[in-house]
């Protein structure tokens, strides 16, 4: 099946696609998905939308930010649930960080769930990651 799957560079993904696919991934429980306008702001400001699709569906995703230079922030990765295990994750790694650049460090954070797939297909694990988590988005009074 993964000779069936298209991949390609698709910087105009509609943000329902975007939406969609996390939906089928289980990563939209940790993504802003009922905030249209914030979630196309995530999907227009990255420096690389890598896509899968299945007979024309978008079964997967890469959002990535990159220097081309030194770093490559693999931002989000989404495999719909039904394609998972299919290799496509690992190929759109594979094709994200070619595309951004082979000598640029890939970085990523795991989904809880996604743990123990990365050492699986060659990661290395970092343990000193660190974050301030952003602020929920307030609506100016033209929103209300």
């Amino acid at each position: 099946m993964n000779s069936e799957i298209a991949y390609q560079i698709e910087p105009n993904l509609p943000v329902s696609d975007f939406i969609g696919v996390l939906q089928s991934s289980t990563l939209a429980e940790r993504r802003p998905i009922n905030d249209i306008p914030r979630m196309d702001r995530m999907l227009r400001q990255a420096d690389l939308i890598l896509t899968a699709r299945y007979q024309g569906e978008l079964v997967g995703i890469a959002r990535t930010l990159t220097d081309g230079s030194y770093s490559t922030y693999l931002a989000d990765l989404a495999v719909a649930a039904p394609f998972q295990g299919r290799g496509i994750g690992r190929e759109l790694i594979r094709r994200t960080h070619a595309e951004a650049g082979l000598q640029t460090n890939l970085i990523l954070i795991a989904a809880p769930g996604a743990r123990t797939y990365y050492p699986h297909i060659g990661m290395a694990h970092h343990d000193s990651c660190w974050m301030i988590r952003g602020e929920a988005p307030t609506q100016s009074p033209s929103q209300s």
